[in-house]
């Protein structure tokens, strides 16, 4: 037996927050939605998210999630045309941390960070 991946489920007050993120920028196709509450199961190169409306939920902490690629400057490239206000002040071009990761991140207008990450194999 072993575990095979790691789905978040995020939670917006504006569902179209995460969907601006997700969808327009980051390129992720939506693979089933419902209306009432809004409720998107998105995915991209079999990565998968949940993305739910709901107020009480949102209003909590707001998460932060990581994305690995095999490729960070190419996807940093897709984007960087991008209103700089997308990326995270903290971090907005790519990085390599002390802990081996190329990294770089955005944020959306709810706040939810998102970490673009790729090992370097050191």
């Amino acid at each position: 037996m072993k575990l095979n991946k790691v789905i978040p489920q995020i939670f917006y007050s504006d569902i179209n927050h995460g969907l601006e993120l997700f969808i327009d920028v980051l390129g992720f196709t939506v693979k089933y939605k419902d209306q009432e509450p809004a409720f998107y199961i998105i995915d991209r190169d079999g990565v998968t998210l949940m993305l739910v409306e709901d107020d009480e939920f949102a209003r909590k902490d707001r998460p932060e999630i990581r994305l690995d690629t095999d490729d960070i400057e190419a996807l940093f490239n897709e984007l960087k045309a991008r209103p700089k206000q997308l990326f995270h002040s903290n971090l907005p071009e790519v990085k390599l941390q002390p802990w081996g990761l190329k990294e770089f991140a955005l944020r959306d207008k709810s706040d939810v960070c998102v970490i673009i990450q790729q090992h370097t194999g050191e």
